[in-house]
C-alpha cells in the first residue's frame, strides 16, 4: 500500500502533474518501451542490482514532516490535550477518523482505483475519494500509480517499498528519501485519468486533505467544547494511526505469516494485520489474485471491506459488479503451494519408520521378470537368516509393481497378517501349466480386502522397488 510521501511535500497539482515519471510519456521510443515491458518479472532473481533507495538524495521535506508530526502528537497528548483528560466523544472522534481514512485506503485506493476489483458508481466515488483524503497519503492518481508498480514488479528494485530490502524500509524507510522509478511510463492510467473523481481530488488534493484531515476534526470537537482536543486526535493522531496500519502492510505482512496461496513473493497472512486494517493483513491472498474483491476468501477470513463491499453490491446499485477468483482458481493455487510444502518436507525428512518417502519414476525402477522377483525375496530372505533375523522380507505386488513393505508392515493399519498372506515367498510361484504368470494383491487392495483411499494408494507408491513383467495369477 501507498504511504504519505507526497501528502504535502510534493502534492500540489503542478508537482505531480508535471512530473516525468507520472506523465504517459516516456524517453525513447515506443519500441524501447514495449521491449522493457517484455523483460522478465523474475521477483527473487539472485543477483539483483544494487539498491538506488541509498544513494537517492533524502527528501528533507518528507522528514520533517512526518518526525514533526509525531513530535507534535506526542506534546498534543502529553501537554496541549492531556490523554488522561480525553473526553469520550474525542476518543470516538479519533477512533472514527482512523477507521474512514482506514476504509477509504482499503476500499477506494486499494481495491476500486488500484485493481478495479469491484465497479463503484459516483456518488460512492465520491464519498470514497474524500474518505481517502484522510489518509494524508497522496492523491487516488499518486497512490494508485505506485501501488500497481508494487504489484508488477514485487520484491525488485522497482518495488517502492521492496521488502527485501528491509523491515525498517519498507516499513517507513522508503519515504525518506525521494525515488526514480524507471518503469512508471509502463502502468497504466488512461481509467485514472478518465475518471472525473479521480482528476477533481488529485487537482484539489491538498486543501481537501487539509480540510478533512485536521480542519474538520477539530470544527467538530469544537462542537462539544474540545476543539484542541479534536485537533490532536481527531486530527493529528489518527493521520499517525492511518500512516502506521497502511505502513504495516508494506512492512511486516511481506515477513510474518502464512503463504498459503503463492510463495513466488514475500507476501503474508497475518490475522492481527487483518483485524488492525479492515482485511488488508490478508496479503498472501491478493497479491496472487489482485483482481478479487475479497482479501480473505473464506467465510472465517477476517475481512470487513469485503463484507461492506458485498453489502453495497447485494443491497443497493451503488455496486453494480463485482469480481471473485473462480473456486477452483483458488484451490489450484493452494494445492500448487501444499504440493511445494511437502516436496520441501520430504526433502526434509529422517523419519526412520517412512524411509522411503518420494514415488520413484518408472524409468528409475529396473524391470524384473517374475523369476527375479522370487529370487530377490530369495537372497532377503537368505541374508536376513544368515544375520540370524527372524524377519522376513514383505515384497507384495500391486498394479505390476513390486512393493517392499517390511518397513511398513508394523505401522499398517490393516495389520501385519494382511501383508504377511499376500508377500512373495521367495521360492516359485508358478503353479505347473502356468509359466510367466504370478499371484499378485491387486485385487485385494483395491477393494478385495480394503478399498484403499487416494492417500494410501500415494503411499503405497513410494514402497515400489521394481516394475513386474508378466500375467498376474488372481
Amino acid at each position: 500500500m501507498e504511504l504519505l510521501h507526497a501528502a504535502l511535500s510534493a502534492s500540489t497539482p503542478t508537482s505531480l502533474v508535471d512530473s516525468p515519471e507520472l506523465t504517459s510519456s516516456s524517453s525513447g521510443s515506443e519500441e524501447d518501451r514495449a521491449s522493457e515491458c517484455e523483460e522478465p518479472n523474475d521477483h527473487r532473481r539472485q543477483a539483483r542490482q544494487s539498491s538506488s533507495s541509498n544513494t537517492a538524495p533524502i527528501w528533507w521535506a518528507n522528514c520533517i514532516l512526518f518526525w514533526g508530526l509525531h513530535l507534535f502528537a506526542l506534546v498534543g497528548i502529553l501537554v496541549l490535550s492531556p490523554v488522561w483528560e480525553l473526553k469520550l466523544k474525542t476518543a470516538m472522534l479519533c477512533f472514527f477518523s482512523w477507521q474512514l481514512a482506514i476504509y477509504g485506503i482499503t476500499m477506494g485506493y486499494h481495491r476500486l482505483w488500484s485493481h478495479k476489483a469491484y465497479e463503484a458508481r459516483l456518488p460512492l466515488r465520491i464519498v470514497l475519494a474524500g474518505m481517502g483524503c484522510l489518509g494524508f497519503q497522496g492523491s487516488i492518481r499518486w497512490w494508485v500509480l505506485r501501488h500497481r508498480l508494487h504489484h508488477r514488479w514485487t520484491d525488485s528494485d522497482d518495488d517502492p517499498y521492496d521488502a527485501q530490502k528491509g523491515l525498517f524500509f519498507s516499513h517507513m524507510g522508503w519515504i525518506f528519501r525521494k525515488p526514480s522509478y524507471p518503469k512508471m511510463p509502463l502502468i497504466e492510467r488512461r481509467d485514472l485519468d478518465s475518471d472525473p473523481v479521480v482528476r477533481f481530488q488529485h487537482k484539489y488534493y491538498l486543501p481537501l486533505t487539509l480540510f478533512f484531515g485536521l480542519a474538520l476534526p477539530t470544527l467538530l470537537g469544537a462542537s462539544w467544547g474540545d476543539a484542541m482536543g479534536g485537533y490532536i486526535y481527531g486530527g493529528v493522531l489518527a493521520r499517525i494511526m492511518i500512516w502506521h496500519t497502511t505502513f504495516l502492510i508494506n512492512s511486516f505482512a511481506h515477513y510474518i505469516g502464512e503463504q498459503n496461496y503463492s510463495e513466488e513473493v514475500t507476501a503474508r497472512t497475518t490475522l492481527i494485520l487483518a483485524i488492525l486494517t479492515a482485511g488488508e493483513g490478508n496479503h498472501d491472498y491478493h497479491h496472487a489474485f489482485p483482481k478479487d474483491f475479497r482479501n480473505g476468501p473464506g467465510i472465517a477470513d477476517y475481512d470487513p471491506t469485503k463484507w461492506v463491499i458485498w453489502m453495497l453490491h447485494r443491497f443497493t446499485s451503488l455496486v453494480p459488479v463485482i469480481y471473485a477468483t473462480p473456486e477452483h482458481e483458488i484451490l489450484e493455487a493452494r494445492a500448487h503451494v501444499l504440493h511445494s510444502k511437502a516436496s520441501r518436507l520430504q526433502d526434509l525428512s529422517s523419519d526412520s519408520e517412512a524411509p522411503n518417502s518420494r514415488i520413484p519414476s518408472d524409468d528409475s525402477l529396473p524391470i524384473w521378470r517374475v523369476d527375479e522377483v522370487t529370487e530377490h525375496v530369495r537372497l532377503l530372505t537368505a541374508d536376513k537368516m544368515a544375520r540370524g533375523s527372524l524377519k522376513r522380507p514383505l515384497v507384495i505386488i500391486v498394479d505390476s509393481y513390486a512393493l517392499d513393505v517390511a518397513s511398513y508392515a508394523s505401522l499398517h493399519p490393516g495389520g501385519f497378517a494382511v501383508l504377511r498372506s499376500h508377500a512373495i515367498k521367495g521360492r516359485d510361484l508358478e503353479l505347473p501349466g502356468d509359466r510367466g504368470r504370478y499371484m499378485d494383491a491387486s485385487k485385494a487392495f483395491h477393494g478385495g480386502l480394503n478399498d484403499h483411499q487416494w492417500s494410501a494408494r500415494e503411499k503405497a507408491k513410494t514402497f515400489r522397488i521394481a516394475r513386474v513383467v508378466g500375467e498376474a495369477r488372481a
